[in-house]
């Protein structure tokens, strides 16, 4: 029988509109499967908008949502470090506070676990959109395989990580999510990856993720491209890529980071997606 407990982690920080984080909780209200462990994690004081929809939904849910507030805002990485530690399962399901899962996104991840115990992680394709989930905007199709998805790694992101579903005890294994600026989880796939934990991703859409202009305005400036740069380095220092691939990374993804936004835009979605 498939194992159908698992955990949902979820990170919200006070600029995040309420609707949007209300229809994200819902999406994961609305699962095939559902979770019998939602921690939601404020990263920092909120609004009393935010607070509002948090409340509502602990009447609703119960036991099940978990809130944990942190005392002030620490970034990405380090809530969802925080939230491991109160997940009650092994397996996690990692959700955007502005995304809309598909009802069945869970219990597809779920059947890969239980017909693969030795995948660590799993994503799938995730369908961006600006404002109707039905209307999709660019998709994200990473690639299937082990495989695939090690020889993709030394170039891009080879998972959504809106998507994704790992194994707790990997997570931990290879020291969580470690600060490296909006790299977070491309660096923690790389050290799971480089550890031999293998990975999978469905050929199926699993996730509506909102998008737009601001999405590419985060990936702009030098400090990005020189974070880039560094997570390369480190690539290279740890022979997972070879001389030419670093310099040839570097210089695409510089290249990338300190384009106009609308030029990264068309980069990111006809171009480095391919």
């Amino acid at each position: 029988m498939m194992a159908s407990k698992y955990s949902v982690l979820m990170s919200v920080y006070h600029k995040e509109k309420p609707e949007y984080l209300k229809q994200a909780i819902e999406s994961i209200q609305a699962q095939a499967l559902l979770t019998d462990d939602f921690v939601l994690v404020c990263d920092g004081p909120l609004n009393d908008a935010l607070d509002g929809v948090i409340f509502a939904k602990q009447q609703e849910m119960g036991t099940v949502l978990n809130v944990v507030r942190l005392a002030k805002n620490g970034g990405l990485g380090n809530a969802l470090n925080e939230g491991i530690k109160y997940c009650k399962n092994e397996l996690i399901a990692r959700m955007d506070s502005d995304d809309i899962a598909y009802p069945d996104r869970c219990e597809k991840q779920l059947s890969v676990f239980d017909e693969h115990p030795e995948v660590g992680i799993c994503s799938g394709i995730v369908e961006e959109f600006t404002t109707d989930p039905n209307t999709v905007d660019a998709k994200r199709v990473p690639p299937e395989t082990n495989v695939e998805i090690v020889e993709f790694a030394k170039k891009r992101n080879p998972f959504n990580h809106p998507c994704v579903m790992y194994r707790k005890s990997v997570v931990k294994a290879v020291g969580s999510y470690q600060d490296f600026y909006l790299l977070e989880d491309y660096y923690l796939w790389l050290r799971m990856l480089m550890a031999g934990y293998q990975g999978y991703n469905i050929q199926e859409p699993l996730l509506h993720m909102r998008a737009g202009s601001d999405m590419y305005l985060r990936r702009a400036g030098w400090k990005y491209a020189k974070t880039q740069a560094k997570l390369f380095k480190f690539m290279k220092e740890q022979d997972f890529i070879g001389e030419w691939q670093y310099i040839k990374s570097c210089v695409i993804r510089s290249g990338s980071a300190l384009a106009p936004n609308w030029l990264r835009k068309f980069m990111f979605e006809k171009v480095l997606r391919k």
